[in-house]
Order: structure tokens, then C-alpha cells, then sequence
């Protein structure tokens, strides 16, 4: 007699029927609810909204100094350290990223 490898064997199915019973009984948020509550999440205070009057605000931003032990890649130009030096030419130091 054949047997049929591929079918779903009864008690394996009962438990996936059960399985899908409880979660549609199950007191889950549904989807548009989800997107309401992040919706609102993102209009909170202190967020600004693409296209709002930004002339009064000021960035104040410190900026540090390159170290001693630091270089500027003549190619991509960051900060490296000075172990990243792959190769100097014409007294421009370019990064291991930037010769690969």
C-alpha cells in the first residue's frame, strides 16, 4: 500500500485549527489601530515637521581639533588615525578604505 508522505497528518491539523482559532479570538490590537497609536507617537512635542520655520532655532555644534596622531584622507576626507595610512603621495596621506 502507498502512503502519502506530503499529507497533513489529523492531529497535526487539529492543533494548526485550534492554533489559528486562538489568535483570532485573542484580544490583539489590529492594524489600523497600530498605525493610529504610532501616528500619534510621532507628533509629539519637540518633533519638527517637514517644511516648519526654523530661522530662530541655532545649532550649536563643538568641534575638536584634529590630534597629532591624526591624518585627513586626501580621498574621502575624514579623520583617520595615523595606523590607517595605507600610502602618501605628493605629501597627501590616503586610508586603507579609500586603496582597498
Amino acid at each position: 500500500m502507498a502512503a502519502d508522505y506530503d499529507e497533513v497528518k489529523p492531529d497535526v491539523a487539529e492543533s494548526r485549527n485550534a492554533s489559528i482559532e486562538a489568535l483570532k479570538e485573542a484580544n490583539s490590537p489590529d492594524a489600523r489601530s497600530v498605525v493610529l497609536e504610532r501616528d500619534e507617537a510621532d507628533t509629539v512635542d519637540g518633533v519638527e515637521l517637514p517644511g516648519a520655520d526654523l530661522s530662530n532655532e541655532e545649532l550649536i555644534i563643538q568641534v575638536i581639533p584634529q590630534a597629532d596622531d591624526e591624518f585627513t584622507c586626501y580621498s574621502c576626507f575624514l579623520v583617520r588615525h595615523n595606523s590607517q595610512i595605507a600610502r602618501t603621495k605628493d605629501g597627501h596621506n590616503y586610508c586603507v578604505d579609500c586603496e582597498g
